[in-house]
């Protein structure tokens, strides 16, 4: 074990002064573990935090004739948490390195205590849309938590292992979505849809519980140091914003989708709030489970191919969604819309194993190897994740306003799946064209920049990057 290992998991409080994932050694015999302890527990606190930031998904099913709101009213009232989460994604990123991963966990969570507890005070006739739509905002640090977990976990393993440890963080985040949507079937289903109190009466404890484990069981890292200059460096860097694009297209759908699902169901196939609360949970869960192994694929065969063939099939999903939806078969709308979601799950897993790939791979083109590579990529990834998952967010927001203009115009949801499918297709040209298209050009013609995008080409298909690379994006 070389001698900056031997000190690296040193701690003082909760503090590890030292950190050397890429050392093997290192990781083989302390590393991982304590590795493992943090993400089990960013995991449960994440979990939660999904589930909140998805409550009005389930609240709307329970607001019948009584409460006054048409349709149109209700999607945008599912709508405002996604913009809020979106936008707190970007300071919550940055708020790991300020405060610390453990530190801010613990903050994140008890935060979600203020929603849950407006929503109880809230939820009841009577009620102006107004304040439905402020106690829906405060939702939105829910969708805070999922940036700060994935930039403190993505500082945590190495670079061979981020593909299957993000998936998983992001996954047992993800699935508090159909969880909680399971919860409030459960209380539609027993007490009935006039008691939607029962719900957030159970997530109070669960969320003083994962703030309590947060205290106890997980490390701040003190080598992840704020620096305003990475987040300056990734806004800069185009890749950030392409893979801002591709991310809209798999988390933007899948939040997107798990927001209006139940929605779709009541207005387009009249279906009662039990009926929709008995669907509704299927896709968001298939999803978060499947996007685990969209990483582990993405290890294997690398995050752009992975991604490219996962675009395609999602075109061809909404295609039948669209068929099912112009002919209103609910039998085929639940195949097409539920593929969508395992698919969506898929991609998830896939980009995010793109993020550090590209940086550390820019980080070889430019002549770096070892620890400072890889310092080098934890930096810009984890500053470019925030950004990435904050306009990835925004996705879900565009995915709701387009079914409540739809829904407002034709009547359907149809007009906006056909959207849905060109921006898929967009997509699918995108991903081919910057990271899997070859245009030979010989090494001594290809521009720095154009060296540095290649090499994250490579890294992102699972090639090794050449420090001088012999091809170019074109």
């Amino acid at each position: 074990m070389t001698g900056s290992s031997i000190t690296a998991v040193r701690t003082r409080g909760r503090w590890i002064e030292q950190w050397d994932p890429e050392d093997e050694e290192f990781w083989r015999e302390k590393g991982e573990r304590v590795a493992r302890r943090n993400l089990v527990f960013s995991i449960l606190s994440e979990h939660i935090g999904f589930s909140i930031w998805s409550l009005w998904s389930v609240m709307v099913l329970f607001m019948g004739p009584e409460y006054g709101i048409d349709p149109a009213g209700k999607f945008f009232l599912v709508a405002v948490p996604t913009l809020v989460g979106a936008v707190l994604r970007v300071p919550y990123t940055f708020a790991v390195a300020r405060f610390g991963g453990r530190n801010w966990t613990i903050v994140s969570a008890a935060l979600l205590l203020v929603p849950t507890a407006a929503a109880a005070l809230a939820m009841e006739p009577g009620t102006s849309y107004t304040t439905f739509m402020v106690v829906a905002a405060l939702t939105g640090v829910g969708g805070g938590n999922f940036a700060s977990s994935m930039t403190n976990i993505n500082s945590f393993y190495p670079l061979r292992k981020k593909g299957w440890a993000l998936g998983l963080n992001a996954g047992g985040g993800n699935i508090g979505v159909p969880v909680i949507q399971l919860v409030g079937l459960l209380v539609i289903g027993t007490a009935g849809a006039a008691h939607p109190r029962i719900v957030l009466g159970c997530y109070i404890p669960l969320i003083v519980l994962a703030t309590v484990l947060s205290a106890l069981y997980m490390d701040n890292l003190a080598p992840v140091r704020n620096d305003t200059g990475a987040v300056k460096d990734a806004a800069k860097d185009p890749h950030t914003w392409i893979m801002s694009l591709l991310y809209i297209g798999t988390f933007g759908s899948f939040i997107g989708y798990s927001f209006a699902f139940g929605l779709v169901l009541q207005n387009q196939f009249d279906r009662t709030p039990l009926q929709a609360a008995s669907l509704t949970f299927i896709g968001p869960l298939l999803g978060s489970l499947i996007r685990p192994v969209g990483g582990r694929l993405a290890d294997a065969y690398g995050g752009a191919r992975i991604t490219l063939g996962n675009f395609a099939a999602m075109a061809a999903a909404t295609l039948v969604v669209v068929y099912a939806s112009a002919e209103r078969s609910l039998p085929v709308f639940l195949v097409g819309f539920i593929a969508l979601f395992v698919l969506t799950g898929l991609g998830n897993g896939s980009t995010y194993k793109m993020i550090p790939a590209i940086f550390q791979a820019k980080a070889v083109a430019r002549g770096m190897a070892g620890e400072e590579a890889a310092a080098y990529g934890r930096r810009l990834s984890g500053a470019a994740m925030g950004l990435i998952g904050a306009v990835g967010a925004l996705g879900g927001l565009g995915i709701n306003l387009a079914f409540r203009q739809s829904f407002l115009t034709v009547h359907s949801g149809t007009a906006a799946f056909v959207s849905f499918l060109a921006f898929y297709a967009v997509c699918s040209v995108v991903t081919w064209a910057v990271y899997l298209r070859r245009a030979a050009v010989p090494a001594a013609q290809v521009a720095p920049a154009a060296g540095a995008a290649e090499a994250a080409a490579e890294v992102a298909e699972g090639a090794p990057a050449p420090r001088q690379p012999a091809y170019a994006d074109v």
